[in-house]
Formats: structure tokens, C-alpha cells, sequence
């Protein structure tokens, strides 16, 4: 493993230079999903939810999490964003909404982080919309399952086993 990059020689958090890197196309997937309530999971994909589109507006409020993430984690760089794509997958037999991030970047640094916000405001916001009717909603297994481009090269996550 690496060291730390966001620790300098004296071990102070500080914000990696980047300015000799080269500039590269960068890509980062995010999934993870949300558990609900049978019941909750129907009204969800049926879009009969009194709040309007869930899904819909779980999308925008990713992408625009995506868009904001350097406010929002001290350390990571502002980069222009040139893609993000928000994909949900209904699982009906576990009552599950899947929810996978795609953000892409031609920048001197990654895009895991925007990748990584926007999925879990995505699934915060499907947390929000459905609470009045589901306070035991599950998000879980939130991660990176794939970056490509950059110095460290292309990674995959491997499957979890269920």
C-alpha cells in the first residue's frame, strides 16, 4: 500500500499538488444500493409516490452532489466534471434499489470522490423522499468498483460474495 498523500512530511493535512501531472481522461464507477419496506419499494417503482419521481429527482440531487463535491470533502481538488450518469436498478425480490455512479473528467486528478458523493446523496435523497412512510430503510454497500485513467492505472473491485 501507498502512503498517505494528504499528509505532508510533517503530517499535516494539506491539499496535494497536482500541477505536474499530466492531464488524462479519468473515469470512476460508485455503486451501492438502499433496502426498504416491501410496501415502500412498490409506491417507489410504480411512481406513485405522493413527493412525485423519487428516482427522478434521487438523479438530479446526485449529479448535483457530484458537481459540489470539493465543497464538500476538504481536501479533494475542484475539477470540471464532463459526465455524470446516474443508473437505478429495482430489485424486486429484495425489495432493493441499486443505484450505480458514473462521473468522467479530463482533468490532472481522479473523479472517485464525485463518483462517491453523488451515489450517496442519490440514495440520502431516496432516504428522504420515502422516510414518512419507511423510517428502517438499509443503505449499504457503498464503494468504488472501478477507476480508470492516471498514474495508478485502471482497478476493478472484485465481487462480493453474498
Amino acid at each position: 500500500m501507498s502512503e498517505l498523500t494528504h499528509f505532508n512530511a510533517s503530517g499535516n493535512a494539506h491539499m496535494v499538488d497536482v500541477g505536474d501531472k499530466a492531464v488524462t481522461h479519468r473515469v470512476a464507477v460508485a455503486g451501492g444500493l438502499i433496502r426498504m419496506l416491501p410496501e415502500t419499494h412498490a409506491m417507489v417503482c410504480a411512481g406513485t409516490h405522493k413527493k412525485g419521481d423519487v428516482l427522478g429527482i434521487s438523479r438530479v440531487a446526485g449529479i448535483m452532489a457530484a458537481k459540489k463535491t470539493s465543497e464538500l470533502i476538504p481536501l479533494c481538488h475542484p475539477i470540471g466534471l464532463t459526465r455524470v450518469d446516474i443508473d437505478f436498478q429495482t430489485d424486486i425480490n429484495n425489495t432493493e434499489i441499486h443505484c450505480q455512479v458514473r462521473a468522467e473528467v479530463h482533468s490532472q486528478t481522479g473523479v472517485e470522490m464525485e463518483a462517491l458523493t453523488g451515489l450517496q446523496v442519490a440514495l440520502a435523497t431516496i432516504y428522504d423522499m420515502c422516510k414518512a412512510v419507511d423510517r428502517a430503510m438499509v443503505i449499504s454497500d457503498v464503494r468504488l468498483l472501478e477507476k480508470k485513467g492516471g498514474k495508478s492505472g485502471h482497478f476493478k473491485a472484485e465481487a462480493i460474495d453474498q
